[in-house]
């Protein structure tokens, strides 16, 4: 059997997924606090009213959207939407994108010609990065979406459906379908000026899945199914209700990272101390995310280094009867400048040069923030509210790691015309993984810790004394 410290926090360090790893592990005693939630950017506890279908909660202190009730059902709406999309995904992974035709010699292109591509040439990294976000991860969040929605719509749900919702929630944003589209479309205008491209049926398809899968993303409420049922019962746990009374000392509360559930312990918590297993998901519950400041700072050291090479170094080489030359990111935007194209040339400037750019600074920027421990509610609103932008823009600049693979894949002619990947998109691809890591490690929540605003519940007396004690003798755990 293994131990949770050799295999469950090492496999996911915010929170590990594998719960069925943790038996007979001895529980702190904690209440779970009905009616109350986190705010998971800048960590105010508050009480919750019921929400209306196409009601929104935003946090009183920062803003951010806490809660939204879809005005569909909670389970007939996503799961139309998410059988509509699998289809599809089925479909386009037998059905071609494109064929370029070049003095009647053709070249088909699918969805995995691009990785297939990629390892031919040796860069099997980026084989395997273009897989996963491209082919794979549409595919698992698909059939994880299918699996969540059957255990959620029966009377009693599945004991798996809770760490398979966590793992989605951690997988969705690595299914970059849309992202995949842009790139198809730069590739396809770069290639309408070498020769005869004719769309097939793949990309109507691969539209068709974009849409549907934004639209199941829209409809799904992940809180109504967290709520599904009643949290487990064992032993020492009990409940807290919040309704009409003030909110325990913040330094007692903390939160699941994974389904938000809301804890109360007898005495004060440790920021990354082990509170053992959320009883609803499963996952590893701690105040705040373990090493988020080291984490985040290494990624993003990394990151910046990277980015120089990622720049410098040519991404592909177009070399059209034996004439050509490689191009780096910058000049690929150029041509497309050049070509009349201003919106892609534009976009692909934002995606693959800014947006990279500007989330290095601004982590760099809330990371100072941390370190340095003073900032003004004013101005780590607006970090907060620009963190959630970071977390959100990640993935878009691998519009031009989808790019060149399209290119390479589809434009193979020998001497007459061939694509080849360069070196510098495995320092790009590098940069973009490790930007989207060290946003999603990084925790912040520590920054309003730091500059002293999470020291107390809302409405809480800031006396202490005696009535400090006589709550926290309220929140003795429940005899078994």
């Amino acid at each position: 059997m293994f131990r949770k410290d050799h295999f469950h926090k090492g496999l996911w360090s915010q929170g590990g997924a594998c719960s069925f790893l943790r038996h007979d592990v001895d529980q702190p005693a904690l209440k779970v606090v009905a009616g109350v939630d986190e705010c998971d950017v800048c960590g105010l506890f508050q009480h919750v009213p019921h929400l209306r279908p196409g009601h929104v909660l935003s946090c009183a202190r920062c803003g951010n959207t806490m809660a939204r009730r879809r005005r569909t059902s909670e389970i007939g709406g996503p799961l139309v939407f998410c059988l509509s999309a699998l289809a599809l995904y089925i479909v386009l992974l037998v059905s071609p994108l494109m064929t370029l035709n070049i003095y009647g010699r053709e070249n088909m292109v699918t969805l995995m010609s691009g990785p297939l591509e990629m390892a031919r040439q040796g860069y099997g990294s980026i084989a395997i990065l273009v897989a996963l976000a491209s082919v794979l991860m549409p595919g698992i969040v698909l059939v994880c979406m299918t699996l969540i929605l059957y255990g959620a719509s029966r009377d009693e749900m599945p004991r798996w459906v809770r760490p398979l919702l966590a793992w989605y929630e951690k997988l969705r944003p690595w299914s970059m379908v849309e992202v995949y589209v842009i790139g198809l479309l730069v590739a396809y205008t770069k290639l309408v000026d070498l020769a005869l491209v004719i769309l097939q049926p793949g990309v109507y398809l691969l539209g068709g899945l974009m849409v549907m899968m934004a639209a199941m993303d829209s409809a799904f409420d992940a809180d109504m199914i967290w709520r599904h049922r009643s949290v487990t019962r064992r032993p020492g746990l009990g409940m807290y209700m919040a309704e009409g009374r003030a909110l325990p000392p913040e330094k007692h509360m903390l939160s699941c990272h994974a389904c938000g559930l809301v804890f109360v312990a007898r005495g004060p918590v440790d920021d990354e101390r082990d509170m053992g297993d959320c009883p609803r998901c499963g996952q590893i519950l701690r105040r705040r995310k373990r090493n988020s400041l080291q984490a985040a700072m290494c990624f993003l050291v990394a990151a910046f280094i990277f980015y120089i090479p990622a720049n410098m170094l040519p991404v592909m080489a177009f070399v059209k009867v034996g004439h050509g030359h490689p191009s780096t990111i910058i000049s690929g935007v150029i041509q497309l400048w050049e070509a009349g194209l201003y919106f892609l040339a534009l976009l692909v400037l934002f995606a693959s040069i800014t947006v990279p750019v500007l989330k290095v600074f601004l982590l760099a920027l809330m990371i100072g923030c941390e370190c340095r421990g003073r900032a003004s509610h004013k101005a780590l609103k607006r970090l907060t509210g620009l963190y959630k932008v970071v977390v959100f823009i990640g993935r878009w600049s691998m519009i031009d790691v989808f790019m060149i693979s399209i290119l390479a894949a589809v434009v193979r002619f020998g001497f007459m015309a061939s694509v080849t990947a360069e070196l510098g998109v495995v320092f790009f691809a590098l940069v973009v993984v490790l930007t989207i890591f060290a946003a999603d490690l990084y925790d912040p929540r520590r920054m309003w810790d730091a500059a002293g605003y999470n020291r107390q519940g809302l409405g809480h007396s800031r006396q202490g004394g005696e009535e400090d004690v006589t709550e926290l003798r309220d929140m003795e755990p429940e005899k078994a």
